[in-house]
C-alpha cells in the first residue's frame, strides 16, 4: 500500500464551501458572475478594509489589470520584487515594458528599501513598483512606501501570498494604490483558482471590473472601445471562495501552529534558520520556510530529498527573477553593495517545508524527525 502522501500546501474544505455553490446551482447561476461573485467582493471588502474588491480569474490577471489601471504601457520601467513566482513580472512584460529587479533584505526577504533608494537613482522615473510579501510575511512597508511616495510613484502591492497577514494592525494589499490577492489552491484560501482586485479608489476598481469583461462599453448593442479581457471570476469558484473565508482566521491560526512547530524544534540546530518574521507585521505563516548555515555539510536538497523518500513534498524557495532565462538582459539591483545578493542566498540556501493545515501531530513529528535525522540529531 502506498505510503500517504504529506502535502506542502493543499486545499482545505469544510463543507460550507458546497452549501454557496448548491446555491449557485440550485438558482442557475452556473455562468460568470452572479450573487456570490458581488457578496465575495462585498465580503473581501470588509474582511480586509480594502474599500473596494473586484473578483478575477487569478493573481496573474488582477497584476496585469492594475498595471495597465495604473497606465503602464510599452517602454515603462517597472520595479519589483527578485524574489517571487514568476506571476508578479510577466504582467508587465504583457504590456511591453520592462522589469527591473530588487533585491531582498535579510530581516524579511522582502523588497529592500536600500536597493529601492539604489533603483531610483539609477531610474528616476519608473511607471510603478510591484512590491511582494514573500510566503506571508509583510514586507517594511514603512519605509518602501515613504520612498515610493517620495518619487511620487505609485505601488502595487502583490499580496497573492500574505491574505490576512497585517502591518501595524492594517492588512496586507490595502497600502497601495492597488493591491492583490491570489485564491490558487495552494494558497490559505482557495476559489480553486482565482484572485482579487482591491483599490480604495472605486473608480479603478470599477474600470477593473469593465476591462475584465471584455471591456464592453455601457451600450444596449455590443461595442467595444478598447481591447479587455475574459478574466472575471465565476459564480460557482466564488461559492467556494465565501466558504473558505469564514475559515480564513481558522487557517491562519493552523499555519501559525506549523511555524511554531519547526521553529521550536530545530531551536537547538545552530545550522537551521526559520524564514524571519516582520516585527511591525502579523505573518499568515503561508510557508515555513529553513536556511541552512552555509558550509554545514547539508545542502536543501539532501533534506527535500530525504523527505521525498518519504512522500513528504517540499520545494525550493522561489529562484530569484534575475537568475531566469526569460528575463536574462533585465536589470538587477542588489541589496548587498558586493559579491552574492540577498535573494542568490536565500535561493541557495533555503527549502520550503510541508505546511498543511491538515497535517497531524504524528505528520508534523515524521517531518520533523526525518530533517534532524540529516543532521543526525
Amino acid at each position: 500500500m502506498p505510503k500517504k502522501k504529506i502535502y506542502l500546501s493543499s486545499p482545505t474544505m469544510h463543507g460550507d464551501e458546497q452549501r454557496f455553490v448548491n446555491e449557485a446551482f440550485e438558482t442557475n447561476w452556473v455562468a460568470p458572475l452572479g450573487p456570490n461573485v458581488n457578496n465575495l467582493e462585498t465580503e473581501m471588502a470588509e474582511y480586509t478594509g480594502c474599500g473596494y474588491a473586484a473578483a478575477l480569474s487569478a493573481g496573474t490577471a488582477a497584476i496585469h489589470l492594475g498595471l495597465k489601471l495604473l497606465g503602464v504601457g510599452q517602454g515603462d520601467i517597472v520595479f519589483v520584487s527578485a524574489l517571487t513566482f514568476s506571476a508578479s513580472c510577466n504582467p508587465i512584460v504583457y504590456e511591453k515594458a520592462t522589469p527591473v529587479f530588487i533585491d531582498s533584505e535579510p530581516d524579511t526577504w522582502n523588497m529592500s528599501p536600500k536597493a529601492l533608494e539604489k533603483a531610483f537613482e539609477k531610474y528616476p522615473n519608473p511607471k510603478a513598483v510591484i512590491i511582494v510579501h514573500l510566503y506571508g510575511t509583510p514586507a517594511k512597508l514603512d519605509e518602501l512606501m515613504d520612498i515610493c511616495d517620495k518619487h511620487n510613484v505609485p505601488v502595487l502591492e502583490d499580496a497573492a501570498e500574505s491574505l490576512s497577514s497585517t502591518y501595524n494592525g492594517r492588512h496586507t494589499g490595502t497600502f497601495g494604490r492597488i493591491g492583490i490577492y491570489s485564491f490558487n489552491g495552494n494558497k490559505i484560501i482557495t476559489t480553486s483558482g482565482g484572485g482579487m482586485l482591491v483599490s480604495k479608489e472605486e473608480a479603478l476598481v470599477k474600470e477593473a471590473r469593465k476591462l475584465a469583461t471584455q471591456a464592453r462599453d455601457a451600450a444596449r448593442h455590443y461595442q467595444h472601445s478598447e481591447i479587455g479581457y475574459n478574466y472575471r471570476m465565476s459564480n460557482i469558484d466564488a461559492g467556494i471562495g465565501r466558504g473558505q473565508l469564514l475559515h480564513l482566521e481558522e487557517h491562519k491560526a493552523l499555519k501559525k501552529r506549523i511555524y511554531r512547530k519547526y521553529e521550536e524544534a530545530f531551536a537547538d540546530i545552530e545550522e537551521i534558520s526559520m524564514n524571519p518574521m516582520n516585527p511591525k507585521g502579523d505573518a499568515n505563516n503561508w510557508l515555513s520556510c529553513i536556511t541552512l548555515k552555509e558550509g554545514c555539510g547539508v545542502s536543501p536538497y539532501d533534506i527535500m530529498d530525504a523527505l521525498e523518500a518519504e512522500n513528504i513534498e517540499t520545494r525550493p524557495i522561489w529562484k530569484p527573477m534575475q537568475l531566469q532565462p526569460v528575463f536574462e538582459g533585465c536589470d538587477f539591483v542588489s541589496h548587498n553593495d558586493g559579491g552574492i545578493s540577498v535573494s542568490e542566498d536565500v535561493f541557495n540556501r533555503g527549502v520550503c517545508l510541508p505546511s498543511d493545515i491538515k497535517n497531524s501531530d504524528e505528520d508534523m513529528e515524521e517531518i520533523i524527525g526525518i530533517i534532524r535525522g540529516v543532521f543526525n540529531r
